[in-house]
């Protein structure tokens, strides 16, 4: 897929810059950055359906504060090309360990052997993880947003696979046991896995602008609604509990679980944190894309991938320094049972924060860019201590 390159500098930020860097993983990168090359490197992971402009309030400050901080298009998404999303293509480009070479070809590239931090929002969050995990010589700490990772889960020492959060979502039955449900539902990975997923967002009668606006909307805190709270284990009947957006009523696409939601057109012109000129950024993009190549993450979930090769890794903890930020409104804390805690007692062996921002929901970075900034930037400060 060809790409029309880097955004021009008139939707830029002051201070960030946007380019192209060939990532010797096959893809060329499309990089949103700020701050002087050779500078402590950090690098800022988006996830769905975002684009690394998702960052655009956090970069050129992070960068005031000493650092070289970069935010690419991830494989996908966005002007970074190099990357095929077809639906009957092989799904292991999209595969959680390639993904890592992805970014620790991009560290390369940048002329680093080392990033001072990895931090990742929604998807980019088990990027991240996985980043920190796989490779802590080159990731030295690690910041997780909105998605918590609770670890690949002890090594079985009578040989059975081993069972994670990942394999719950991987399980066939939990969708048909759902589907029994007296108000039968289906779990949004799952529909994010079928044929026509792509095509019902991109073809919506509202257009990919208006569902977006939709979407963002019912995710974050100005969805009165959004009341997280832990459920009690994998069952149909806890899944239930959760919004439409996660746990979607069986006969609806997503356009349509979302749009009751659309708000009306003073709380979109009141929206500080997503004024609909930069809303449009993200539906020109979506646009020339389409959605497939950040559908396929969701596919290696439900097809296993993900949770084979958690089973590589069987046994370990995340063991650089680490925080966990998130939105206090954020049912993505919760949508998986047991993950923040599992993410707390066993998946990080040095945890040193975990913050939950009351006035945000999903979108933490945008919803309340300063208190999430402030928190970086103490991490970042204090994570060699």
């Amino acid at each position: 897929m060809s790409g029309p390159g880097p955004f021009s500098q008139d939707i830029l930020p002051s201070g960030v810059q946007a380019r192209m860097v060939p990532n010797g993983n096959g893809l060329n990168m499309h990089v949103l950055e700020a701050g002087v090359p050779g500078q402590p490197l950090v690098v800022l992971l988006h996830g769905f359906p975002e684009i690394a402009y998702s960052w655009r309030e956090i970069i050129g400050p992070l960068a005031a504060e000493g650092y070289h901080v970069v935010a690419p298009d991830q494989r996908g998404y966005g002007r970074t090309t190099g990357w095929s999303a077809g639906y009957d293509e092989s799904l292991e480009p999209f595969a959680p360990l390639n993904l890592v070479r992805d970014i620790t070809g991009l560290v390369g590239a940048l002329g680093y052997d080392q990033a001072e931090a990895v931090i990742g929002h929604d998807y980019g969050s088990p990027v991240a993880a996985f980043c920190a995990l796989v490779r802590p010589d080159v990731f030295r700490s690690v910041v997780l947003m909105s998605a918590p990772f609770g670890g690949p889960g002890p090594l079985r020492k009578d040989g059975n696979a081993t069972k994670g959060m990942a394999d719950g979502l991987s399980d066939p039955n939990l969708l048909a046991s759902m589907e029994k449900l007296d108000r039968p539902r289906k779990h949004y990975h799952w529909y994010y896995a079928t044929r026509p997923a792509d095509q019902d967002m991109c073809g919506c009668p509202e257009g990919i602008h208006d569902f977006l606006r939709a979407y963002f909307h019912m995710k974050s805190a100005d969805w009165s609604a959004n009341a997280p709270h832990p459920l009690e284990g994998w069952r149909a009947e806890e899944l239930a509990k959760l919004p439409t957006y996660y746990v979607m009523d069986l006969a609806r696409d997503m356009p349509e679980s979302v749009r009751s939601e659309m708000p009306p057109q003073d709380a979109i012109a009141d929206c500080r944190w997503l004024p609909d000129d930069v809303l449009a950024i993200y539906a020109q993009e979506y646009d020339r894309t389409r959605f497939q190549g950040g559908l396929q993450w969701y596919r290696v979930v439900t097809g296993g991938i993900v949770g084979r090769d958690l089973r590589t890794f069987a046994g370990r903890r995340i063991e650089v320094p680490s925080a966990f930020i998130a939105g206090a409104q954020d049912w993505g804390v919760h949508q998986k049972p047991g993950e923040f805690e599992a993410m707390q007692s066993k998946g990080l062996a040095d945890l040193r924060g975990v913050h939950l921002l009351d006035g945000a929901g999903h979108w933490v970075q945008q919803e309340q860019a300063d208190k999430v900034l402030g928190l970086l930037i103490e991490f970042l400060k204090t994570e060699k201590a």
